[in-house]
């Protein structure tokens, strides 16, 4: 790690890199890493999933609310989710990091050692990436996968009858987001959450295995990442109010807050769960929760009835 005084403009755009490559992690599928014109990553079915993310500071991360090894661990995750929504399992990562040449080096060391971090954990590495120089700090994300010769699960296939299902939380991160934004830093689980999700990586491929007919990353919040499940397939979801996983932690939070528990798991986003669909109850891996089902028709409903406590989700600019 570099002197804390650094900046990125005294150590210099190759040192740097030569710095955050010293020790990159590499999965099983990375046949050529870091420090060539491009990266060489296998493709054993003939196909590539690929996603990409951009996180901004100021709009997705601030720097007095995480620190940057879980910014970055956080850059990582919200693109990961995105390839275990397809049933897919990742293969690398490409990273790029544009910043003002006043930026501590240490940062930025320090955001690539939490990507290599979350990348481990599903055992995977950077591959390569870029860095440049911008007025703001920036990171695109682009990440990598395989479906292992399976089909990819879109967003479009759910069918009236099927059975809706989520794993892994809801609500936390806007519960962290609302602390966060009190100026508190406890509930430290809660703060956590917001700092660096955690998705049920390993439950995607298990739900394409058991026969998944549409899934999607729960990023922008439940109702309205449902909603685009809905558009797509052209069906109607409606969720079971009492089936909200909403944690007993939670409704703590909330009530010392003056804020309802149940809103955040229906519209709070980041937390990046999984939500999808399937054909019965009986194929539903064990790591997922029944919230719903599928229908004729169109929207998302709760209880039958349209949800008019706030808005469904996150959209930018608006």
């Amino acid at each position: 790690m570099g002197d804390v005084d650094e900046t990125v403009a005294d150590v210099g755009e190759f040192a740097l890199i030569r710095r955050i490559t010293a020790t990159p992690g590499r999965g099983q599928d990375t046949l050529l890493g870091p420090g060539d014109d491009a990266a060489v990553v296998a493709a054993p079915d003939g196909r590539v999933v690929a996603c990409t993310d951009v996180l901004v500071e100021g709009v997705h991360f601030r720097f007095d609310w995480s620190p940057p090894e879980q910014v970055g661990r956080k850059a990582a995750a919200v693109n990961l989710a995105d390839i275990a929504a397809m049933g897919a399992v990742p293969t690398g990562l490409l990273v790029g990091i544009a910043c003002p040449a006043s930026t501590p080096a240490p940062v930025i060391e320090q955001i690539s050692a939490g990507l290599a971090a979350e990348a481990a954990r599903v055992r995977v590495g950077v591959v390569g990436g870029d860095l440049t120089r911008s007025d703001t700090l920036v990171i695109s994300v682009t990440a990598l996968g395989s479906l292992d010769g399976r089909a990819p699960v879109t967003r479009a296939g759910a069918l009236p009858g099927d059975i809706l299902a989520v794993a892994g939380k809801l609500g936390w991160s806007a519960a962290g987001f609302a602390v966060l934004g009190r100026g508190f830093r406890s509930p430290v689980t809660v703060v956590g959450a917001h700092r660096v999700p955690a998705p049920p990586y390993a439950a995607g491929p298990a739900a394409a295995l058991a026969g998944a007919t549409a899934m999607i990353d729960v990023s922008d919040g439940l109702l309205a990442d449902l909603g685009h499940i809905a558009a797509a397939s052209t069906v109607a979801i409606d969720l079971v109010g009492d089936l909200i996983p909403v944690d007993q932690r939670l409704v703590e939070v909330a009530t010392a807050l003056g804020a309802d528990a149940r809103h955040w798991a229906l519209t709070g986003g980041e937390d990046h769960a999984l939500a999808a669909t399937f054909p019965s109850a009986s194929v539903v891996p064990p790591d997922f929760r029944i919230i719903g089902s599928v229908g004729r028709g169109s929207g998302v409903t709760v209880d039958g009835r349209p949800y008019t406590s706030g808005d469904p989700g996150w959209q930018h600019w608006r």
